[in-house]
């Protein structure tokens, strides 16, 4: 009888256990999901509030900074008919979609040019794929639907104070403190020019916005299904 409560007691705790394990798969996935979710959320918010700070230096209050992302709808009847831009950005001197990343380590260049290397810390190295490669069709479609006097730029903007960039890289990819001496160089580039109309580009840009909560969660499974 005793040797019967002892496999009983036994095969209990063997149950827990086995239980246990089975939920912190799927627990443990969800908070990594939520984790880099929050990563990239406390990134953005880093960019937003650089962005702000710079364009009232450069601009006064003559500048749009769209609050959050912008979902616009670039390629209808498509299977990814939408896109997302981290943060748009509009000036008298150039309408800039700015692509963030919360990435820390060394970025260096790659043999793909639609790629960068990201070197952990700890010195292992994967591949990843640029931010400039990531805005390029979101600025051919601005480009597009606006003027061609008014210019349209993007920039990979990398938020992390532990990120170095390797001086080879494009200077379109910038750390948060480059970004002042970026923007004050495309306003010098515009010297001269005429001004970008800010209310109008900004009206012109947000008629092709998505700002449905279903337009958005559509674009989020279209976006996890393409990178699983």
């Amino acid at each position: 009888m005793f040797f019967e409560m002892l496999v009983a007691v036994g095969g209990y705790h063997v149950f827990k256990a086995i239980k246990r394990r089975s939920r912190s798969g799927p627990r443990s996935a969800h908070r990594a999901k939520r984790s880099s979710d929050d990563i990239g959320a406390a990134g953005e918010a880093l960019a937003q509030a650089k962005l702000r700070t710079t364009l009232r230096w450069l601009c006064g209050d003559n500048f749009y900074l769209h609050e959050g992302t912008l979902l616009i709808e670039h390629a209808p009847g498509t299977a990814f008919p939408t896109a997302e831009i981290d943060h748009l950005a509009i000036t008298p001197f150039g309408v800039f979609a700015f692509e963030t990343k919360n990435w820390s380590g060394r970025i260096a260049p790659s043999n793909c040019t639609a790629m960068l290397t990201r070197i952990a810390p700890n010195g292992k190295a994967d591949a990843r794929r640029s931010p400039i490669e990531q805005n390029r069709s979101k600025i051919r479609f601005l480009r597009e639907q606006l003027p061609a006097i008014w210019p349209v730029a993007g920039a990979g903007l990398f938020v992390s104070p532990e990120v170095v960039l390797h001086p080879e890289l494009s200077t379109d990819l910038l750390a948060l403190d480059d970004l002042p001496h970026w923007l004050r160089s495309k306003r010098a580039e515009h010297t001269g020019r005429s001004a970008v109309d800010v209310a109008k580009a900004r009206e012109a840009v947000l008629m092709y916005a998505d700002t449905s909560a279903g337009g958005c969660m559509a674009h989020k499974v279209r976006a996890q299904s393409h990178y699983r």
